[in-house]
C-alpha cells in the first residue's frame, strides 16, 4: 500500500517509518527521541537483538516505547481525508503495557492476598510478546522473583501442594523461565543473588510441581551458558544428585536435555566429573540409555559417559554397573557417527587405565572384543579404527586366540 500511496499523492515525510519507511500505523518515540512506526523498532530492537537507535546509533538504555498521541492523529487525519484515493484508516491501537502498571504488578504481589492474581497477571504479559519479556526485565522484576523462590526454599523443609508460598513460587519460577532472560538478566542473577544455584537445586529436589522441576533445570541451563568460571567450579555435590534425579525420572524430554546439556557445559572443569560420578550419575545414564530411541538423547548422553570416564572414579562407576560395557559397546553403529566414535573412545580409556584382568575378561564376555573386530573390518570413521587397533593390541595375549571372538572376525585381529 505504501508505493500505491507514493504514486498517487504526496505523503508528509514525517508520517513515514525511518526504518520501512511506510506510514506508520502505531507510532512510538524511543528514548533517543526519534519516533518510529511500533512493529518495526519492536522488530528491531526485540527480534533481531539490536540495542542501538537506528537513526541516532545511540545505546538504547530504557526500552519503553512512549505512544506519539499527536503524529497518530495527524496520521489518521490524514487518511479520512484522503480517503477517495482509496486510503483506509488506521484503527486506534490497543493500549501496550507500560512500565508503571508492571510496576503496580510488582508491588501488588508483595501483598498475600494479591500475590497470586498478580503473578498470573505478570506471567500473561510475559507471554505476550518479546517486547513485553524485556520491560519486565527493565524494571527489575527478576531480584523480585528470586527473591519469592528464595525465601520459600530457603530451608530444607518438606514442601506441601497446599501452601499458598509454594504456590507462588512456582508462578515466580514459571515468569522467570518464560522471560528467556538477556545475558545480562543471566549474570545478574548469579552475581545478586550468590546462592541462586542453590535455591533451584532445592527446587529440583523439593517442588511438588513436576513442571517447576522441570523449569528450574532449564533456567540453570541458560544460567550456565553465560556464567563465570568462579560459579562453576564451585559446584554443590547436591547439584549432580538432583541432575541424577531429573534424568531417572524422566519428567519431560526438553528437562532431560537440558540437563545433559548443562552437564556438558560444566565438565569442562574435571573436578565436576569426579562430583558427578560420586553422585551414581553413570549408572543413572546407562539406565537411560538402554531404553533410549532418541537420536540426539542418546548421544548426549554418550558424551556425558565419556567426560565422567575420563576421571578414575568415572571408570569406577561404569565398571560397577552390571551392563554398562555390554551397553555402550551395543550403541556402536546404532544412533549415529558421532555416538559411535563417543562410545569407542569410553572402550578405550576402560581398556587402556582400568583394564585388569577382570575388566579384560569381561570385555571378552559382553561381546566388546567382537565388537572391535567388527570396527575394523566396516566402512566407518579413521579415529574409531585407531581406538579399536589400540584396544585389540594391547589385550591380544588375551583375546586373539579366544573362542569367544566369531571366527569370521579373527582375520581382522591385528598382529
Amino acid at each position: 500500500m505504501g508505493d500505491n500511496i507514493r504514486t498517487e499523492i504526496e505523503v508528509p515525510n514525517f508520517f513515514m517509518c525511518p526504518i520501512s519507511l511506510e506510514i506508520m500505523k502505531d507510532p512510538v518515540t524511543l528514548s533517543t527521541g526519534i519516533t518510529y512506526d511500533r512493529d518495526s523498532i519492536e522488530q528491531w530492537l526485540f527480534s533481531k537483538k539490536n540495542d542501538v537507535c537506528p537513526v541516532t546509533k545511540q545505546v538504547v538504555v530504557d526500552i519503553e516505547l512512549t505512544p506519539n498521541h499527536t503524529l497518530r492523529r495527524l496520521i489518521q487525519s490524514w487518511c479520512t481525508i484522503n480517503a477517495s484515493f482509496g486510503i483506509e484508516r488506521f484503527p486506534t491501537p490497543k493500549p501496550q503495557i507500560s512500565k508503571t502498571e508492571i510496576i503496580k504488578l510488582l508491588k501488588d504481589s508483595k501483598c498475600p492476598h494479591l500475590q497470586t492474581k498478580s503473578l498470573n497477571k505478570l506471567k500473561t504479559i510475559v507471554s505476550e510478546n518479546e517486547k513485553n519479556k524485556r520491560l519486565v526485565e527493565s524494571v527489575g522484576a527478576v531480584d523480585y522473583l528470586t527473591s519469592i523462590l528464595s525465601n520459600v526454599y530457603e530451608h530444607d523443609i518438606k514442601m506441601t501442594s497446599s501452601s499458598t508460598d509454594v504456590t507462588g513460587a512456582d508462578e515466580a519460577l514459571s515468569i522467570l523461565y518464560h522471560l528467556k532472560l538477556s545475558q545480562t538478566g543471566l549474570k545478574s542473577s548469579f552475581e545478586k543473588t550468590g546462592n541462586f544455584v542453590e535455591t533451584l537445586t532445592r527446587v529440583m529436589q523439593r517442588a511438588v510441581s513436576i513442571e517447576s522441576r522441570a523449569y528450574a533445570v532449564m533456567l540453570l541451563k541458560s544460567m550456565f551458558d553465560v556464567a563465570e568460571p568462579v560459579h562453576v567450579t564451585s559446584l554443590n555435590p547436591k547439584f549432580f544428585i538432583q541432575l541424577v534425579q531429573i534424568l531417572i525420572d524422566q519428567i519431560s524430554q526438553k528437562a532431560t536435555k537440558a540437563a545433559l546439556k548443562l552437564l556438558i557445559n560444566v565438565f569442562r572443569w574435571g573436578r565436576n566429573r569426579i562430583k558427578a560420578a560420586e553422585s551414581g550419575m553413570v549408572s543413572a545414564l546407562i539406565d537411560v540409555l538402554l531404553d533410549c530411541t532418541n537420536t540426539r538423547v542418546s548421544e548426549m548422553i554418550i558424551f556425558v559417559v565419556e567426560q565422567i570416564c575420563q576421571c578414575a572414579e568415572g571408570r569406577a562407576e561404569l565398571l560397577k554397573h552390571e551392563g554398562g560395557l555390554a551397553i555402550i559397546s551395543k550403541k556402536i553403529f546404532r544412533v549415529s557417527s558421532v555416538a559411535s566414535e563417543r562410545a569407542m573412545k569410553i572402550l578405550y580409556m576402560v581398556a587402556k587405565f582400568s583394564g585388569d584382568r577382570s575388566v579384560v575378561q569381561e570385555l571378552l564376555e559382553v561381546g566388546v572384543v567382537g565388537k572391535l573386530c567388527l570396527v575394523l573390518q566396516v566402512n566407518c570413521g579413521r579415529k574409531m579404527k585407531e581406538y579399536a587397533w589400540e584396544i585389540l593390541k594391547m589385550h591380544s595375549r588375551v583375546w586373539k586366540n579366544s573362542s569367544c571372538v566369531p571366527f569370521h572376525l579373527i582375520s581382522a585381529y591385528p598382529s
